[in-house]
């Protein structure tokens, strides 16, 4: 009966739509791509420009801080002149960003180059998921982040591996001319989407202009809506135990198997492998068990290989547990993205830019809270508290959601 009615009320997504979906997914790639592409390079980095390997790492510091800080621009920018537009200039800025750092003579030029390239990359990620949540139907709205979700997730390991193979083989300006390429591409290809949908809009007669509050008028009105403030929360605490805390999982394989560093790198990068594995079967999995079952299931996965990597006394099984805590964890994070493009859809750059912002300040928050426990209670513990905190949120969140459907159908 439901399955029927579903079929007959929910509209189709159209070709056009479809492929836009598609565009955006390849400038969340180049997006995490450009974030991830300076990783492996930072040894040579050092070496070439003759300073220590923390002063190089502003590379990738400088482009984090950026980062984070545009999120809150792009939102409301987004809602006032137009998502895709931004997207679409912006990744052509990221072009440009990546030429600089191609020509970048000292650490200096090639920071401020980074800056520009972060400028650009900050608006993709968020700005693609309001889009997909004004385009796509409610009901296939989740099952439509899995294609931009898997973008973002292919960058983190293309763009760590890219710009490791490429330094080795070629020098590290190579790893930009590939950054460069790829923005370029991407970018012209969204500007001639963007005139696709111009066209009809152009034909439409114009629509009277609604009144729209200020940013701060916006982010007040989300930040205290009682369902926003929920999600908004569940945000930094996923970004604090899931991503912050993830960062020591190498240093912990280094320090309690002797792990090289490559080695053990290798191996939480399979975290990103489970990512795509779960982007790959998304539909699937959300179709069978939805959002609640979801949210319970990621978490209580992630619970389970976090424990398993912080006590086995073998480095073996940190291998299923990184790719299986991968996939848990998209499962929790794709369903707060959809979650997230849903909490105010009269703002919805807004709410999303809100929602990467917590993100990134949970991040931020778990990496110094991980870094300051370690002496205290070892980095196994650490691990272990971080994928508790994750099974607890999922059921948490689970209860969470079951109860605003109760209230919704009720």
């Amino acid at each position: 009966m439901s399955s029927s009615a579903s079929s007959i009320t929910a509209p189709a997504i159209s070709p056009a739509t479809r492929r836009s979906i598609l565009l955006l997914s390849f400038a969340t790639f180049a997006s995490m791509a450009a974030q991830r592409i300076c990783d492996a390079m930072l040894p040579e980095l050092s070496r070439v420009f003759a300073v220590g390997l923390a002063q190089a790492a502003q590379v990738v510091s400088v482009f984090a801080i950026t980062y984070g800080a545009a999120q809150l621009v792009y939102g409301p920018l987004g809602d006032r002149v137009g998502k895709f537009r931004v997207i679409t200039y912006a990744t052509l800025g990221c072009s440009i960003g990546s030429a600089l750092a191609v020509a970048a003579g000292t650490l200096d030029m090639l920071v401020f180059a980074r800056l520009l390239m972060a400028l650009g990359a900050a608006a993709l990620i968020p700005l693609s998921m309001a889009w997909v949540g004004d385009s796509v139907p409610s009901d296939q709205l989740q099952e439509m982040l899995t294609r931009t979700g898997l973008g973002s997730t292919l960058g983190i390991v293309g763009g760590q591996l890219v710009g490791g193979l490429l330094t080795d083989a070629l020098g590290w300006r190579w790893a930009f001319v590939f950054m460069t390429v790829l923005f370029g591409v991407v970018g012209l290809l969204l500007w001639l989407d963007l005139r696709r949908q111009q066209a009809p809009a152009a034909r439409a007669p114009a629509a009277a202009a609604a009144a729209r509050p200020g940013f701060v008028t916006q982010a007040v009105l989300i930040v205290t809506g009682p369902w926003s403030r929920i999600v908004l929360l569940m945000a930094l605490v996923e970004g604090a135990a899931g991503f912050g805390v993830l960062a020591i999982w190498a240093s912990h394989l280094h320090r309690s198997f002797g792990l090289s560093l490559s080695l053990a790198g290798a191996i939480v990068a399979l975290f990103g492998l489970g990512g795509m594995g779960y982007m790959a079967v998304g539909r699937h999995l959300i179709r069978r068990f939805g959002q609640q079952g979801l949210v319970l299931l990621g978490g209580g996965i992630v619970g389970v290989c976090a424990l398993v990597l912080a006590y086995t006394p073998h480095w073996g099984p940190a291998l299923p547990a990184s790719l299986l805590a991968g996939f848990g964890f998209f499962m929790f994070h794709n369903t707060m993205q959809a979650t997230a493009t849903q909490m105010a859809p009269q703002a919805r750059g807004t709410a999303v830019s809100l929602f990467s912002s917590s993100l990134f300040l949970g991040q931020s928050i778990g990496v110094v809270l991980a870094a300051s426990l370690i002496d205290r209670i070892g980095t196994g513990a650490v691990i272990a508290l971080g994928g508790a905190v994750m099974a607890l949120e999922g059921m948490y969140f689970a209860w969470v959601l079951r109860r605003r459907e109760r209230q919704l159908n009720g």
